[in-house]
């Protein structure tokens, strides 16, 4: 019988006759294929979502406040990323800078569903809007896990 107990950066395996082996979490360098997947979301999310706001029917404000709205999630998903990884591997992050972090991720979803809640476009636009912002985020985080974990690796070596 196998029992494990998770730690910020390592995992005890405790065995039946109670042997302790400690295994690294991030040992296993990202795959080419994964880091390409990721970048190639992150950049048809990124191109979908400005492809659409080029061709939409609206006003320039509007336009810059949903173009201002991606670039401050992509870079608020980057940033709590960051933090959490900084908390899990045991380096300092500050709790305020923490909050924030999350605050301003957070605050991009809210504040782009609000924008499409109002916006004066098809069910089938605000979708695209939503899905494209929502693959962006996610592939963000993604690309930025490969990179720390491409770094940490290497710097193992």
């Amino acid at each position: 019988m196998n029992y494990k107990f998770s730690n910020d950066v390592t995992e005890e395996v405790i065995t039946d006759n109670i042997k302790k082996e400690e295994v690294k979490v991030y040992d296993q360098k990202p795959t080419p294929a994964f880091i390409g997947a990721s970048w190639v979301a992150l950049l048809s999310g990124m191109v979908a979502f400005c492809i659409g706001l080029w061709n939409a029917d609206m006003l320039l404000n509007e336009k810059g406040y949903y173009f201002t709205i991606l670039l401050f999630g992509l870079f608020s998903a980057v940033s709590v990323q960051k933090n959490v990884r900084d908390k899990l591997e045991g380096l300092q992050v500050t709790e305020m800078y923490y909050g924030i972090s999350w605050f301003a991720a957070i605050a991009s979803i809210v504040l782009l569903i609000i924008g499409l809640w109002n916006a004066d476009l098809e069910l089938s636009e605000k979708g695209f809007y939503g899905m494209s912002f929502t693959l962006s985020l996610f592939s963000a985080i993604a690309v930025q896990k490969n990179t720390r974990d491409k770094k940490f690796i290497e710097d193992k070596k």
